[in-house]
């Protein structure tokens, strides 16, 4: 008897807590919120972002400039959906995009926060200065289609992804990748050597779809980046920047701080901007930048959650039908390999593979839930 096994549903983490771009900025205080608000990308995202009734509720408060009777806004809604009226009311106010302000006669209203409403509108309606990275380029000598920028991006976040599951890769990953999965919690130097080795956290995030893991380690990084002595709110700016960029297209760097500069050779070791040289005054955002955040996970070519199968025997044997390197040692930190062909990997479940396991921080759970199909 055996349980066959689609390589896309391998167990999906329930206890690593990934933010979302509302979690993340209502954890940030009202200066910092008020700094993002200045650059009308970040207004977009979060407009984009917010919940169907308060798009409808900031919409119809963007062209009025005095403040609104919170009774009146309450009557907007529906008594049947009295508890999303709360909900919203809340997310405006922990994200600043809205601030209560009295009327005349001492009723209590709710008035957009101006520089969120300017930007807004800049976005919606043009005007102001550009917002998205527009300077003019000389063509490419050497173009990079998309083809080229989903291989680059996936081929440089892999390098970081093989490193946490210890599987041994011609390219590694820079001191200060390390550091950001230390502080993230999806590592932790080994008790005996000194070493880096995953911890459950960290085999929860292998799970994850690609552009989850993305935003998950920059908002790790995020969180360090004041140390580095980088701009919180330009870094953010940026980002988001990209976010509304096209594949395919290169931008210029001309303008750009000496720490966005280094930002920017960050995101690039990270797969999310390619750059041929670093003095090169080009770079073209990847799919991985597009989808930051957005919560799309359009696949690169080559995902190797998308390949293969697995089955699983009553005697323990694991057999994994891949050309995935990482799938391979993915499995490999909870069982014995035994054989490996072109397209398919033998394995076993033993006692000491699954001691290691459970040593690493990888729970019996997650070891099971990898063994079982995922509706």
């Amino acid at each position: 008897m055996s349980n066959t096994i689609s390589g896309k549903n391998l167990l999906r983490p329930t206890g690593l807590q990934c933010k979302n771009l509302q979690e993340y900025l209502k954890s940030r205080p009202p200066e910092i919120l008020n700094k993002l608000y200045h650059n009308p990308p970040i207004c977009l995202a979060v407009f984009r972002e917010l919940p169907v009734i308060a798009k409808h509720y900031v919409m119809r408060l963007l062209f009025v400039e005095q403040s609104v009777p919170q009774a009146v806004i309450a009557s907007w809604c529906s008594k049947l959906h009295f508890e999303e009226h709360q909900k919203v009311v809340a997310i405006l106010n922990e994200l600043n995009v809205w601030k209560e302000a009295s009327i005349p006669g001492g009723l209590p209203g709710w008035i957009l926060n101006t520089t969120f409403k300017k930007n807004l509108k800049i976005v919606l309606l043009g005007g102001g200065k550009p917002w998205t990275m527009s300077n003019q380029l000389e063509t490419d000598s050497k173009p990079r289609d998309v083809a080229f920028l989903d291989s680059y991006a996936l081929e440089r976040w892999e390098c970081v992804l093989h490193y946490m599951v210890g599987s041994q890769q011609q390219e590694g990953i820079s001191a200060d990748a390390v550091r950001i999965l230390l502080h993230a919690g999806l590592m932790k130097r080994d008790e005996a050597d000194g070493s880096p080795v995953i911890t459950q956290a960290g085999f929860q995030f292998l799970l994850l779809e690609t552009a989850a893991q993305v935003w998950y380690f920059i908002l790790q990084y995020l969180d360090t980046i004041e140390a580095r002595g980088l701009d919180l709110v330009e870094c953010l700016t940026f980002l988001f920047q990209l976010n509304f960029s096209t594949l395919g297209k290169d931008y210029s760097t001309e303008g750009m701080s000496e720490g966005l500069l280094t930002f920017l050779q960050h995101l690039r070791e990270f797969g999310l901007v390619y750059q041929r040289k670093r003095k090169a005054g080009r770079f073209y955002p990847t799919r991985l930048a597009l989808n930051i955040a957005t919560g799309q996970n359009k696949p690169l070519s080559r995902d190797p959650q998308k390949e293969g199968y697995i089955v699983v025997e009553t005697n323990y044997r694991v057999y994994a039908y891949t050309n995935s390197n990482l799938q391979v040692a993915l499995l490999g930190l909870f069982c014995e390999m035994l054989y490996r062909f072109p397209n398919l990997v033998v394995s076993i479940l033993t006692r000491d593979s699954v001691r290691q396991a459970l040593k690493s921080g990888i729970t019996a759970a997650q070891i099971i839930g990898n063994m079982l199909t995922v509706k």
